[in-house]
């Protein structure tokens, strides 16, 4: 790192579970954040301000005057704008010196595996269980470290899946692909702003665990906050000897 470096991390070098060594290792890290909406706008901007080299922003929507309640990337002059080029706006004046891709599709197939491959950390941003599964999928080919976030009315989730070690579970350990689960959308049901905010926070505080070799990442532990009482709770699960995706 050179000397404007050593200053602008400064305060992550000073912490010792992060050094020199683990900021070092964000620098040279490479993101990919798919879904550039309520979770991926905090999670985005963190992860650019503590100075993740390269970040890959995927989404195919454009900033809707109803997302500005909660997705901070975005700005009432970008309205109507595509929103991974609205967020790489943003990121590139949180932090000019990373590298910003902007990649306006739904990310399926080749492409999304593609990408995964080119990626140190994957942040699952999402709002539908098609699109999870299908990461994790890729992670799970490509071995790449996964954060799941997932936030509806006042209900958060966050867990990380790092495929890499043979005792991690699976998103599709914990929700298995075909199952009757109801999808619940934002649109629909409505989402509480701040608690977007708190575990796209948390989504890139994990990330950044993972990267810098920091602490003890929220690996088969399933994190729930009821966001009206403030309370969390953590829920331990293990890999599916059974499961089709990673077993």
């Amino acid at each position: 790192m050179n000397d404007e470096q050593l200053l602008r991390y400064s305060r992550h070098i000073l912490l010792d579970a992060i050094g020199i060594e683990g900021q070092a290792r964000i620098v040279a890290a490479r993101a990919l954040i798919v879904g550039a909406g309520g979770l991926g706008s905090p999670a985005a901007l963190y992860l650019a301000s503590a100075g993740v080299g390269h970040i890959t922003l995927a989404d195919g929507d454009k900033v809707d005057l109803t997302n500005l309640q909660r997705q901070i990337l975005h700005t009432q002059e970008r309205v109507g704008q595509l929103k991974a080029v609205s967020g790489r706006t943003a990121l590139s004046q949180i932090n000019p010196e990373i590298e910003v891709e902007a990649i306006s599709e739904r990310l399926v197939g080749e492409r999304l595996e593609a990408l995964v491959a080119g990626a140190d950390i994957v942040l699952d941003c999402s709002d539908n269980f098609a699109t999870r599964h299908a990461i994790n999928r890729a992670c799970v080919t490509r071995r790449t470290p996964l954060v799941s976030g997932a936030a509806i009315r006042f209900s958060g989730q966050l867990s990380v899946f790092d495929s890499r070690r043979d005792d991690s579970p699976c998103y599709h350990c914990l929700f298995p692909e075909g199952e009757d689960i109801e999808e619940e959308r934002c649109a629909v049901m409505g989402v509480f702003a701040p608690l977007t905010g708190i575990i796209g926070a948390m989504q890139a505080a994990e990330a950044l665990k993972v990267l810098s070799g920091a602490g003890t990442p929220a690996i088969g532990r399933l994190l729930l906050l009821d966001g009206l009482t403030m309370e969390w709770r953590s829920v331990r699960f293990s890999k599916d000897a059974t499961c089709t995706v990673c077993a």
